[in-house]
């Protein structure tokens, strides 16, 4: 692992573990839009009907989107970066298994997943090391695993570093793409363009929101 990408992992890793009960307190579903719980139903679809095989839900937070998952039957299990959202995530969700991992660097086998979720947790990796996370959807993905993104999009790619949230002192980075860039990398990695849909913001939100969806053919 390089300095560059240890730097950005242990300030988002120390940023969430700060943050993480007034998150879970704010975000206690994830998902609060009815198109995106749609999305979330069409995924599940998707990744069931090859039949069984564990899906990852990279970024999983305080574990609501892996309970919604888990409901519609999915075999699913949350990675996060932050210790502390793991542990609230073990003790919402005592059903469900959760541990601390980097999307960069997955500790998990070949060719095992049937899924991959990553819903707004691209948005802090930068650009540079984007190439690396999705070497990894490749490599994890069996043939014909979906893969699901969802970020913050725009006409064009931006930045914002936040230094304060819930009146606490972060050092986290967010990062909007647009639908194309991220396609383009996902492409590059081997993974096929299945859809992407894009919504406008929606009651307290400041930027539309986007999702690709995309798949491993071999």
């Amino acid at each position: 692992m390089t300095d560059a990408t240890q730097t950005f992992l242990q300030t988002t890793r120390s940023s969430y573990d700060t943050i993480a009960k007034d998150y879970a307190a704010q975000h206690p579903i994830g998902l609060g839009h009815p198109l995106d719980r749609t999305l979330i139903t069409a995924f599940a679809e998707l990744v069931t009907a090859d039949g069984p095989a564990p899906v990852a839900d990279l970024g999983s937070g305080p574990g609501g989107v892996a309970a919604l998952l888990h409901a519609l039957g999915v075999p699913v299990f949350g990675v996060d970066l932050s210790p502390a959202m793991v542990a609230l995530a073990r003790e919402t969700h005592p059903e469900l298994r959760f541990h601390v991992g980097s999307m960069t660097s997955l500790d998990l086998p070949d060719a095992t997943l049937g899924g991959i979720l990553a819903l707004y947790s691209t948005i802090h990796v930068p650009d540079a090391h984007l190439p690396a996370a999705f070497a990894e959807f490749h490599r994890t993905l069996r043939p014909g695993g979906h893969a699901l993104l969802a970020f913050q999009t725009g006409t064009e790619p931006g930045h914002l570093h936040l230094a304060e949230r819930f009146g606490q002192t972060i050092d986290l980075d967010y990062y909007w793409r647009t639908p194309e860039q991220m396609t383009g990398l996902l492409t590059q990695a081997g993974l096929e363009l299945v859809a992407t849909v894009r919504r406008e913001p929606s009651a307290e939100e400041t930027r539309p929101r986007a999702f690709v969806l995309v798949r491993k053919v071999r």
